[in-house]
């Protein structure tokens, strides 16, 4: 338990469905737990996770058009409640904060976090230009600095100008149900599909469920009872039907849309595999190791390789190779399952003490 109750403000656009708001979940729960009080400030409003917002956190939506807008509530917020630190998630809203903060004139102490790798997730010529020197001149201002494995956290001390040390590498913390078992939905989904192959992730390009469709496709040629589930929505939803139906894989994909509950899904499922073309750490990926299952991924930047250990836990692929995707899941599903092992690995990197890390520099 914390020895000092302080009031903790978090700042990011809204509770949308993705990892980093499910990783703000967790933080938050456990700082409530230990005695804090908590304040979520969203630039815009909603979402579908919002439902999930403890009870006992002061909810702020600032209504902004844009995420810049949402600068004047911030330091009105700042100015008023005058919190002991606050936390800003994801580039544009850590440079917000921080020029929040000295328009404030706030003492509040300042931890940044970055949960993608911003090089690749950012590409336009011009966005890339903001960042970096918004990066370059805000960045060495705070107190903290996070990123969710060392591949993102490099690759923000490099744009930032700082040494890599200035930047602390934490594993996203992950809360887990005390017991993983499909629900009745979860069965029907899956039906009497045999192997059952599941990703999760929003459908947009840089997660390359194009890439997984036709390694699947590959797949079925030799397991026609198979079955690949798609958890989650997006812009691309319409292309992948499209593509799913062109390879004839309509019987044999189901895209099943958002769940805010992912893991009965997991718990009826033989493999799980990451088709990225990037990511910061990949929630997801040891949501699957959590649920013991088998995964594959591609080997992108960055935060797999760092999950898996090189390949010990799971086997990388090249970006972008359907062969090579497809191979490697046909090999993985022929070999015996050791979900006791996956678990381990899993509680290894994003364990209790993640969460007693956050608390320190937020609280301590």
């Amino acid at each position: 338990m914390a020895q000092l109750r302080r009031r903790i403000a978090f700042f990011l656009p809204d509770m949308a469905g993705g990892g980093a708001e499910r990783v703000q979940l967790a933080i938050i729960r456990h700082l409530v737990t230990a005695g804090h009080e908590v304040d979520l400030i969203l630039a815009f409003d909603g979402g579908v996770l919002l439902p999930l917002v403890p009870p006992e956190v002061r909810v702020i939506p600032l209504r902004a058009r844009r995420l810049a807008g949402a600068m004047p509530g911030l330091i009105r917020y700042l100015r008023i409640e005058k919190p002991w630190s606050l936390q800003a998630i994801m580039w544009p809203c850590t440079v917000i904060a921080v020029a929040a903060r000295l328009a404030a004139r706030s003492r509040a102490r300042l931890v940044l976090s970055d949960h993608t790798f911003l090089t690749s997730h950012y590409t336009g010529r011009r966005t890339q230009r903001v960042l970096r020197a918004s990066m370059r001149l805000l960045y060495r201002l705070a107190d903290h600095r996070v990123a969710v494995s060392s591949g993102a956290a490099n690759d923000v001390a490099r744009l930032a100008g700082l040494p890599p040390e200035a930047v602390e590498v934490i594993y996203n913390p992950i809360e887990v149900p005390d017991h993983i078992a499909p629900t009745a939905a979860a069965t029907m989904a899956w039906g009497d599909a045999s192997p059952r192959i599941i990703t999760v992730g929003s459908l947009k390009p840089e997660k390359n469920h194009s890439l997984l469709l036709r390694a699947f496709a590959r797949l079925v040629e030799h397991h026609p009872a198979a079955r690949l589930l798609i958890l989650g929505e997006g812009q691309l939803r319409a292309d992948l039907e499209r593509q799913r139906d062109a390879l004839g894989l309509h019987e044999q994909v189901l895209l099943a849309g958002f769940k805010i509950d992912p893991w009965p899904y997991y718990a009826g499922a033989d493999l799980f595999v990451l088709s990225s073309d990037y990511e910061g750490m990949s929630l997801v990926l040891v949501e699957a190791l959590y649920a013991g299952l088998p995964v594959v991924s591609t080997d992108c930047e960055a935060g797999p390789a760092e999950i898996l250990d090189d390949g010990l836990y799971g086997p990388l692929v090249p970006v972008g190779d359907a062969a090579a995707l497809s191979a490697a899941m046909m090999k993985t599903l022929a070999q015996p399952k050791n979900p006791e092992r996956q678990k381990a690995r899993a509680r290894q990197i994003t364990g209790e003490q993640n969460l007693r890390r956050y608390e320190a520099l937020l609280a301590g």
